[in-house]
């Protein structure tokens, strides 16, 4: 059993991670970041979930460049396949949901 107070987490480092669980290869790890990540493209589905903090996710779908804002609360979900890159706005916590070594 784990109870994990995530206000309280911070990171070393943009991106730093507490490993929450590994479910049958699906980890689940939340994170701390005040800085970007990168464009990457996962190898399998991933859930994206703004615990505290506002990021704007970029994304590309058929080609074309958009965007979104998320905070507290909302969740992102990339498909296979689905390019993005989250730029926090303030120092955020994010829980992602994704198969163990991903991107």
């Amino acid at each position: 059993m784990k109870i994990i107070r995530s206000k309280e987490f911070v990171a070393n480092q943009a991106w730093g991670a507490l490993d929450i669980a590994n479910m049958n290869g699906i980890t689940t790890r939340l994170h701390w970041t005040d800085s970007p990540y990168k464009w990457h493209t996962n190898d399998g589905e991933e859930v994206f979930v703004v615990l505290d903090g506002v990021v704007e996710m970029f994304y590309r779908e058929h080609g074309q460049e958009a965007s979104t804002i998320l905070t507290a609360g909302d969740i992102f979900f990339a498909s296979v396949g689905t390019e993005h890159v989250a730029h926090p706005k303030v120092a955020s916590r994010i829980l992602v949901v994704e198969t163990e070594g991903s991107v």
